[in-house]
């Protein structure tokens, strides 16, 4: 009999949509004005906001927010363009806040 695999996945705290996967994180030690957050490759089921220019704790940056689809939860941001050549990895990456993620398996 073939074990079970189930997929980490992390969900909207307030609705439980599936937002990211477990392996697409690329790093947990970001910080948001709220707390801790995970940077992630990409996340699924959200919607972008308006792009705006923003000076963060490592530089400016236009980025947009992030939304889950399903209930309008802010849940952090998206990096659409990085002004310092040393941060361009972030750009098209995602930041997703502690507090506002579950983990969930599938």
């Amino acid at each position: 009999m073939a074990d079970l695999i189930t997929e980490r996945l992390y969900s909207c705290q307030n609705c439980r949509n599936q937002i990211s996967r477990h392996d697409d994180i690329i790093s947990k030690g970001f910080q948001s004005v709220r707390g801790r957050a995970f940077l992630f490759y990409e996340a699924r089921n959200v919607r972008e906001g308006i792009q705006q220019e923003k000076m963060l704790i490592s530089g400016t940056y236009i980025v947009c927010d992030l939304f889950c689809c399903e209930c309008g939860q802010i849940l952090g941001w998206k990096y659409i363009k990085a002004y310092d050549d040393s941060q361009k990895y972030k750009e098209g990456k995602v930041v997703l806040e502690k507090f506002k993620i579950t983990n969930a398996s599938s």
